[in-house]
């Protein structure tokens, strides 16, 4: 019965254009929020990867794992101040066990046009092509007619005639401004879609359009006293039917006291209203930020899950060298 009343969540899923995988980090994993946030950063390159486990009372309901890496580019045949990005991201979603697999790959650029002549406060646009293919295991499936009055027979008519495995194109973009006062703190906000072409999946007869999702976010970095800044986010997300809200904050205290190359660990919590409180903690070294949180539900799923909706870490490395010195630009 198990198998029966996951693959019937699978596919309903599918049916009702449910959310795309998401990350209580979002902040973390830039590509797959924005595709301005494309070589958006203070430093040469940046390395970006996030690994999250949702619900683990319901073993593998959704496992995800993305990593990306961008760069500016042409620095030296653009003007003062403009950024031309560009990267590439991997994302792989496993639903109900690997029953449903979704793998894509992207490749994405961007460009930021600097307001003044420091460059502290920059807009642009970005745009990001995917290839994706989604993978239903029809091993895994238990259907109706797998029951009979003669017992459980374990073979089906339900055939996928159209294959199990889908591949399609996707094409996202998005618009991104950053700004800064004096150099130091940073103010930004941005909106981006995904699914612009609402690619089609077909299984058996039936075909589905993946809904186009919008997000809106936005955040800043300010400092509260020699050692201590704060560092504040939200975004809100709607795709088909289905939305959410994620807000929170964080503090950081600087070990070095350097703006440039800080050493920091930083304590805080978002919050996905209706549904989750999110603790969160990092370390930042030289360079590379490590990020851990964990997911509490607080909604009427508290007593499915066990009030466990899930583990979260994130990795962003950002290669500087020793002389450089970069301007603000969106961290949280």
């Amino acid at each position: 019965m198990k198998k029966i009343v996951v693959i019937i969540c699978t596919l309903s899923v599918l049916g009702v254009k449910a959310q795309d995988p998401h990350f209580s980090q979002f902040f973390a994993s830039p590509l797959t929020l924005n595709p301005a946030f494309t070589g958006k950063f203070d430093g040469l390159w940046r390395l970006a990867a996030n690994h999250r486990d949702q619900w683990p009372s319901i073993p593998k309901a959704y496992v995800t794992t993305t990593a990306s890496l961008d760069f500016p580019i042409l620095k030296k045949k653009i003007p003062d101040g403009d950024v031309f990005g560009v990267g590439v991201s991997g994302l792989s979603d496993a639903s109900a066990n690997s029953i449903l697999k979704l793998n894509y790959g992207s490749v994405s650029m961007s460009y930021h046009k600097a307001l003044d002549e420091n460059g502290y406060n920059t807009i642009g646009a970005g745009f990001q092509g995917t290839y994706s293919s989604m993978n239903l295991d029809v091993t895994k499936l238990t259907f109706e007619d797998m029951l009979t009055q003669n017992g459980f027979t374990g073979t089906t008519s339900d055939i996928l005639t159209n294959g199990a495995k889908q591949n399609y194109v996707d094409l996202n973009a998005g618009i991104l401004f950053s700004g800064s006062t004096n150099g130091i703190n940073n103010f930004y906000i941005g909106t981006s879609m995904y699914h612009i072409n609402r690619p089609k999946i077909s299984f058996k007869d039936k075909n589905w359009y993946l809904g186009g999702r919008v997000t809106v976010h936005g955040g800043g970095s300010f400092p509260v006293g020699e050692v201590l800044m704060v560092h504040t986010s939200v975004i809100h997300q709607i795709q088909a039917k289905a939305h959410e809200t994620v807000l929170g904050a964080a503090l950081s205290y600087s070990l070095n006291g350097d703006n440039e190359n800080p050493s920091s660990v930083y304590f805080g919590s978002w919050m996905r209203l209706n549904d989750a409180v999110i603790p969160y903690v990092g370390l930042e070294v030289a360079g590379l930020r490590i990020g851990a949180s964990y997911d509490f539900n607080i909604s009427n799923l508290k007593a499915a899950s066990n009030s466990r909706g899930g583990s979260e870490f994130s990795i962003i490395y950002i290669k500087r060298p020793s002389d450089y010195k970069g301007i603000p630009c969106p961290k949280f």
